[in-house]
């Protein structure tokens, strides 16, 4: 593979499409958390590029080493992320519904845990593109998947930017959006899947 505009322009085009649900998940954390700090928005962004990074490159390594045991575990990445997406979802839904019916207080703040749990559920399918780059030397390899991290980065702090926005407008359904957003997104990996 060459090093060229078409090299940039699919590795691109791969993050723009792998960060489609970290979009999501990175929306409903805004508007789970209005008043998130701008630090903190990075720290989110970054630990999804994180994972979009590692990922890809992850399953690079798998395909290059032990391609028929990751075939068989890739059968079981819609289940895992409809699982962790499911979990996270119904417990922001249900927290954003005790809200509703609490006085004024102020949102809980999502924390690392869950952060790195959304990480995983979104980047997991991620995995299986490290087959579509199975041709890239480990240079290529780890370039692209760099482009996709920072792809990730940048698309998920514009949706925690849009999530914060309308999170402030929506006050206190905004727990309740955002977790309906997780369960969609892991409803739609697993059904997709299947299609």
């Amino acid at each position: 593979m060459e090093l060229g505009f078409t090299f940039f322009f699919n590795s691109i085009l791969l993050g723009v499409g792998l960060a489609m649900d970290a979009f999501s998940v990175s929306l409903a954390n805004g508007l789970n958390e209005p008043h998130m700090r701008r630090r903190k928005m990075c720290g989110v962004a970054g630990i999804f590029a994180l994972f979009q990074f590692a990922m890809p490159m992850i399953g690079w390594v798998c395909v290059m080493t032990i391609a028929q045991r990751f075939a068989a575990f890739e059968r079981c990445i819609p289940w895992i992320a409809l699982a962790l997406l499911g979990y996270i979802g119904g417990k922001m839904l249900l927290e954003g519904l005790q809200g509703c019916q609490a006085p004024e207080e102020e949102q809980p703040a999502v924390g690392l845990a869950a952060l790195l749990v959304q990480g995983v559920a979104t980047s997991i399918d991620a995995l299986s593109v490290g087959f579509t780059i199975a041709d890239y030397n480990w240079m290529e390899a780890l370039l692209a998947c760099l482009l996709i991290g920072a792809v990730t980065f940048c698309i998920c702090l514009a949706g925690l930017a849009v999530g914060r926005k309308a999170g402030i407008c929506l006050a206190g359904r905004a727990g309740i959006l955002g977790g309906a957003i997780l369960i969609f997104i892991g409803l739609e990996i697993f059904i997709t899947s299947f299609l």
